[in-house]
């Protein structure tokens, strides 16, 4: 059984904890200690979360499985891109579960959620960027109806970036 909830200032720690544990899993191999403990800790920092939850303009969302959580999503609404000359869409940042949990159809159902919010805020399309070497999201990104627009050098930290592929799904 799963739950989903928006997330509150009384969730950050926990959110913390499960953001690091999530980004850690498809990228342990290939970002240095140093750089991926600097990134975790600025990433998903409480007092950075904390910042985003007030901000009316991301929103989070946590899935429960059986009362633990098991993941969250980021979404933050109006947020445009260069690559997409709509300008009611919504960036989806983050799309995270912990490892433990995959293969359940939580991932999945957050998704729709996400789908359903943002739908409800009149938004034309939903778009994201997915590290070229997970394969695991991008292929549940491709079923899901993404397509690729164009490649971003994403920043780990000021000398390391990932390319990362342009997604965007159009409502």
């Amino acid at each position: 059984m799963f739950t989903i909830k928006k997330a509150t200032i009384s969730d950050v720690k926990a959110l913390s904890k499960v953001g690091k544990k999530a980004f850690f899993t498809p990228h342990k191999d290939v970002i240095p200690k140093e750089i991926m403990e600097a990134y975790l800790e600025n990433s998903f920092s409480e007092k950075n979360l904390i910042k985003e939850i007030k901000n009316t303009d991301y929103q989070y969302n946590l899935i429960y499985s059986n009362d633990v959580l098991a993941g969250f999503s980021k979404v933050i609404i109006n947020s445009e891109n260069d690559h997409i000359s709509d300008k009611n869409i919504t960036k989806m940042e983050r799309l995270y579960l912990i490892e433990e949990f995959y293969g359940l159809g939580l991932g999945k159902e957050l998704f729709q959620h996400n789908l359903n919010l943002v739908k409800q805020q009149n938004q034309k399309g939903i778009w994201l960027y997915v590290w070229i070497k997970n394969y695991r999201a991008l292929e549940f990104y491709n079923k899901a109806g993404f397509k690729k627009i164009a490649s971003y050098d994403f920043p780990i930290s000021d000398t390391e970036t990932r390319i990362n592929d342009v997604l965007y799904l159009e409502f």
